[in-house]
């Protein structure tokens, strides 16, 4: 059963979306191995996990299988760290841990620490011509997958090196939002695959991207040299300065937008990785709304507008 708070959240996507022919629930609702649980303590896919502090609550999302052997590092454990982590984080202070695991490069978020973002008006007055999908997993994609909904020609980069795993990992959400691309398989390793990717850049008018600044400046992808386009760029805290260095997923950035409720006194999240989708469709909202040159959309500001917005 959906919780009142989840259920004020469609209204409010409903919306937002306007004139896109998508259903809020639609949009919230992803496919994963083995399945989803009800999000508690524990996020909905099992990976993140609210910590009690000694001043409050830290979100850790250990989403990537290296993520464990960081953790275990910083713990002296070894094996499943989350029994280690507890009493760990109960002894210290959520902004120290949240600092050490910023340097460590975890997922990691403090309740309620994002700012909002301003949104894009409702408007679909400016349909791209080309977009070309350089981005992972959800919010990405979802954000080109709108844009091609709304008319765009999109041509998606399929990393031969570094594959997306979505398609693997939740079908039906890879058939929902790159539904109708053009799939372009390259290997970035390589420095014809990246030659072709700079072909393909120059030929578009909207570039979505995912990744963190230097990952994408070794590819030769760089703000100042990309004036001609528009460059949506989807990071977990935020493009420029140190936030672009930070990892983050999902779940974490929406406990770090405050996008979460409480249960007596211990906090939930919502929903399943909800600033993914919310960011996905912010994303493609500041496109239609006429927005050019760099847009920079954090998830976890997304995520924080919406809580205001929840409030």
């Amino acid at each position: 059963m959906r919780s009142e708070t989840e259920l004020r959240l469609e209204e409010l996507l409903a919306a937002r979306l306007g004139g896109l022919d998508v259903l809020p629930r639609k949009l919230l609702r992803r496919d994963a191995p083995g399945g989803l649980a009800i999000p508690g303590i524990f996020s909905a896919n099992g990976a993140c996990r609210l910590l009690p502090t000694l001043d409050g609550w830290l979100a850790l999302n250990l989403a990537r299988p290296d993520d464990i052997d960081l953790v275990n590092a910083l713990t002296g454990a070894s094996g499943d760290p989350w029994p280690a982590l507890v009493p760990y984080c109960a002894r210290r202070l959520s902004a120290e841990l949240r600092d050490r695991a910023i340097e460590l490069q975890l997922p990691v978020a403090m309740p309620g620490e994002a700012l909002p973002l301003d949104l894009a008006p409702l408007s679909s007055a400016t349909v791209p011509r080309r977009v070309l999908d350089l981005s992972a997993l959800w919010a990405g994609p979802l954000c080109a997958g709108l844009l091609g909904r709304s008319g765009a020609r999109v041509v998606r980069i399929e990393s031969i090196g570094r594959p997306d795993p979505t398609p693997d990992g939740s079908p039906k959400l890879d058939a929902f939002v790159n539904r109708g691309k053009f799939r372009l398989p390259l290997d970035l390793r390589e420095v014809d695959g990246r030659k072709r990717l700079l072909d393909e850049v120059a030929n578009c008018n909207v570039l979505v991207t995912s990744a963190r600044p230097a990952a994408l400046a070794r590819l030769g992808l760089e703000p100042d040299m990309l004036a001609h386009l528009t460059w949506v760029a989807i990071t977990a805290h935020g493009f420029t300065g140190p936030a672009g260095a930070r990892v983050g997923f999902g779940d974490d950035c929406a406990v770090a937008g405050g996008l979460f409720e409480y249960c007596a006194d211990t906090p939930r999240f919502l929903g399943d990785a909800l600033s993914d989708p919310l960011t996905g469709l912010e994303a493609a909202r500041a496109v239609l709304s006429g927005r050019t040159g760099l847009i920079d959309i954090p998830m976890a500001r997304v995520a924080a507008a919406y809580a205001a917005m929840l409030a």
